[in-house]
């Protein structure tokens, strides 16, 4: 198999979804598989983004100064 990911430049994971999902699927069924992949990443995201935020002690006033800041660019 390692071969295989070589040559197609796809990981292991990649490969497993794409022989899980070698069937006729509906639409419905590909909006809902590609929505449970969209949570899974996002949810990801958000957890890294937290425990950031946690390490840097980044609080509410902070986000509160960058939205009241001027945020444009002078050319």
């Amino acid at each position: 198999m390692s071969e295989i990911v070589e040559k197609s430049g796809l990981n292991d994971v990649q490969l497993g979804l794409l022989r899980m999902f070698n069937r006729k699927m509906s639409y419905d069924e590909s909006v809902e598989v590609r929505d449970l992949l969209f949570n899974f990443y996002s949810n990801k995201v958000f957890d890294e983004v937290d425990k950031i935020v946690e390490q840097k002690g980044i609080t509410e006033a902070d986000y509160e100064k960058l939205r009241s800041q001027d945020q444009r660019t002078v050319n």
